[in-house]
């Protein structure tokens, strides 16, 4: 039986919300490095998701699923990831929202890329028409802006195949966000005992402020991800793509009207390009839906 597609959504639109609202959250961070950051996630989100699958008595069934090919997709999974997170986290913090922005809105069309080339996932005309506008406008963006765009696509490659990853994997959405920390735990645990000799830790030095948002890493890493991963499971990673643009939307907003960052007329015809395809895409998602269901013929069943 396969899963209803509207959970998809809904947990895909959860998880790039939350993602959107990032920029703010490791703002105040700032005292500790980008390094530590993403030990932290990895050491708390650890702690948390075997807690709670430990009281949920989940652990044994998730070892008899694990042999050489889970853990190794799982391994590949963690060190996409892991880069993905340390480029945020360093680009939020110094000083290239932006370039992390224009990252996530080049993730979807690597989704579609992937998904339509790995995959064999196929798009309606008009769907190809949302992608080319979006893509016109990612590259509009791109070429507008003062540097190369290291971050941008960095954040983009390791998402985009992290998703794809994401999408082949068989493990429930919580025990395979704990196997991928559990890889990367003992590494973390590492870094921060390097950090605490090096006197560079963070943590316990810069106020309890500091250590309990750090300590709440776990809890906010956690639980867009594993939104990510039900959504990866249940829906086309073309679908899954263009509904990323949600949250470098957010982190456009943000940047503009919380941040105050400057907003020339050059990149806003470039984002105005990237919504109108990201709104052509989702009418043609939903009218072929539509189409779908209508077309669909009624069961002996149903119509007893």
């Amino acid at each position: 039986m396969s899963a209803a597609p509207g959970g998809g959504v809904a947990a895909a639109l959860a998880a790039y919300g939350l993602w959107g609202l990032m920029p703010l959250y490791f703002r105040l961070l700032a005292p500790a490095s980008a390094i530590e950051v993403v030990a932290h996630r990895v050491v708390w989100s650890f702690v948390l998701l075997a807690g709670v699958l430990g009281a949920a008595r989940r652990l044994a069934p998730m070892r008899r699923q694990i042999d050489a090919a889970v853990l190794g997709r799982f391994a590949l999974a963690a060190a996409l990831v892991t880069v993905n997170w340390l480029t945020y986290v360093w680009a939020v913090t110094h000083g290239h929202t932006l370039d992390a922005s224009l990252g996530y809105f080049l993730l979807p069309l690597v989704s579609v890329a992937l998904g339509v080339g790995w995959l064999g996932e196929r798009l309606a005309r008009a769907e190809w028409l949302g992608v080319a506008l979006a893509a016109a406008g990612v590259a509009w963006l791109g070429w507008s802006a003062p540097q190369f765009p290291w971050v941008a696509i960095a954040l983009a490659l390791s998402f985009g195949i992290y998703g794809l990853v994401k999408k082949r994997t068989a493990l429930p959405p919580a025990e395979g966000m704990l196997l991928e920390t559990a890889l990367l735990v003992v590494p973390a645990l590492a870094v921060l005992w390097v950090l605490a000799d090096r006197q560079a830790l963070a943590f316990g030095h810069a106020g309890r402020a500091t250590d309990g948002l750090l300590a709440s890493t776990g809890l906010v890493t956690t639980v867009p991800l594993v939104a990510f991963a039900y959504a990866a499971q249940r829906l086309s990673l073309a679908t899954l793509g263009m509904l990323q643009y949600v949250s470098p939307t957010l982190q456009f907003l943000l940047g503009v009207f919380v941040l105050h960052e400057p907003l020339d007329g050059r990149r806003l015809l470039g984002f105005a390009a990237v919504w109108a395809g990201l709104a052509v895409y989702t009418l043609a998602v939903a009218w072929g839906r539509q189409r779908a269901v209508l077309a669909r013929p009624v069961s002996d069943e149903a119509a007893t």
